[in-house]
């Protein structure tokens, strides 16, 4: 199964709930053109949930920065919450952990966008 992404707007933050896996084909290319059409669209608050990814390849990990990278060039922030202990893991081993803003809940996410 590949991810699966819908939004919702908290305030002037919009969420982008995640689930399922986040790999190399559908599941990136899904994500990719998600972000990129937020961004230009001009939402400059995004908050990714990744609470029900339960898997992400290299190939997720370079859209999560590739991500990351569009948003911040548009002038906005794109902030992580939710991650499950395998996500945490991934982004800890290869170092990612300390450039993107992670949150354990979606309240103190959204706040931090203040």
């Amino acid at each position: 199964m590949s991810v699966k992404l819908s939004t919702r707007q908290v305030g002037d933050v919009t969420v982008i709930d995640a689930v399922g896996r986040i790999t190399l084909g559908e599941g990136a290319s899904t994500f990719r053109d998600a972000i990129r059409d937020l961004a230009a669209k001009g939402d400059k608050k995004l908050l990714l949930n990744l609470s029900e990814v339960s898997y992400i390849d290299s190939s997720g990990i370079g859209e999560l920065v590739s991500g990351f990278t569009t948003v911040t060039n548009h002038g906005g922030q794109l902030k992580l919450v939710g991650l499950t202990k395998r996500v945490k893991d991934l982004l800890q081993i290869t170092k990612l952990y300390t450039i993107f803003d992670v949150y354990d809940t979606e309240t103190s996410a959204v706040r931090s966008f203040a």
